[in-house]
């Protein structure tokens, strides 16, 4: 992803020294101010990304393995999930290749570099840009299944869900080439800070709409029970702080990055903003967070994707076992003399 300044992260590693011991304390920035500045260590980078790598591979397999699940929901939570392992692959191999360049096991020109960096990048502008049209999605689809019950069906079928899909990736795709190709402009910097602040306001509007909808039924319900106060209270209380973690974790994990790329654009040079440039990695890592959380939110609550997950988890481990070496399975278990039995 780009980065203040014209260079690149690969291609600066070709001529970088050994970076210092990741921590947590005051940095000097250009002007000799003091600003804090959060260092993510690699190991921990690395580590979350094949927590997410792991997380949304299982996903994936669980949706295409049962025709159960074959329904649009379930093809655009499994279209997220995609989407986040191409987040996660894509950090994990341009932090790999960095390493690799800074430590010198790794030879290569700086024109191949640049390529490689250049294709990581749409990657993983690409994948960041469908996850969030994923997400917007899933949040339409809920709100059309709830609002429109006796029409969803006809609403939202599969090939329309496929053409929609398709839509979506073609698209990230060819914006985040653009984007690639044009990001010293402040105009396409612009434009993916307002997608993402559309996103969240599209987000927010109909799950609170869903909420309001949801406490209204409660309420109806505990009418006819008479127990309307009580009721109505507590559902609405659990509701409201299951919005609040959702829009907030959406939030929390997508906002810095997008605050950077905004203060790219409005502050290149103050000192306070050249603070929160020093903080990169560790947006990234909170979008790596996020990929780790969105199957726990989006995923594994379905209790027939959480069955399928347990059926593929249970035969991988039957194929490992199987692929055990024949020298391992057949490993003499003799006993010493002191450990026979007497006849």
């Amino acid at each position: 992803m780009p980065v203040q300044g014209s260079q690149r992260r690969l291609l600066g590693s070709l001529n970088s020294t050994p970076t210092a011991t990741p921590h947590l304390g005051l940095a000097a920035n250009q002007t000799g101010a003091r600003c804090l500045e959060v260092s993510i260590p690699d190991g921990l980078f690395l580590s979350l990304g094949l927590v997410s790598l792991v997380e949304n591979v299982l996903v994936v397999t669980a949706i295409a393995k049962n025709r159960n699940l074959h329904s649009p929901m379930y093809c655009f939570i499994c279209c997220l999930a995609l989407s986040d392992l191409l987040v996660s692959g894509s950090n994990m191999l341009e932090t790999a290749v960095t390493l690799l360049l800074e430590a010198g096991a790794l030879a290569a020109r700086a024109a191949v570099v640049q390529q490689l960096d250049n294709v990581i990048d749409v990657i993983t502008c690409s994948s960041m840009l469908s996850s969030l049209c994923f997400l917007g999605a899933i949040a339409v689809d809920r709100y059309i299944s709830i609002f429109y019950a006796l029409r969803y069906h006809s609403i939202v079928t599969l090939p329309r869900a496929r053409r929609a899909i398709a839509a979506i990736w073609v698209a990230s795709v060819l914006c985040s080439t653009l984007f690639i190709a044009y990001y010293d402009h402040a105009a396409v910097l612009l434009c993916l800070v307002v997608f993402f602040l559309a996103m969240l306001v599209l987000m927010a509007v109909l799950y609170v709409h869903m909420l309001a909808r949801a406490c209204q039924h409660a309420q109806g319900i505990a009418r006819l029970h008479k127990r309307q106060r009580l009721a109505h209270q507590g559902f609405g209380l659990k509701g409201a702080a299951t919005l609040t973690i959702l829009l907030g974790i959406f939030f929390l994990c997508w906002g810095p990055f997008f605050l950077h790329l905004t203060l790219i654009v409005l502050c290149p040079q103050h000192p306070t903003c050249s603070c929160i440039f020093k903080n990169f990695n560790l947006f990234l890592t909170l979008i790596i967070c996020n990929a780790i959380i969105d199957p726990l939110i989006y995923a594994f609550r379905s209790q027939e994707l959480r069955r399928t997950l347990k059926e593929v988890l249970l035969s991988s481990a039957t194929v490992m076992q199987w692929l055990l070496p024949k020298e391992v399975k057949s490993l003499p278990q003799a006993k010493g003399p002191g450990l026979q039995k007497p006849h």
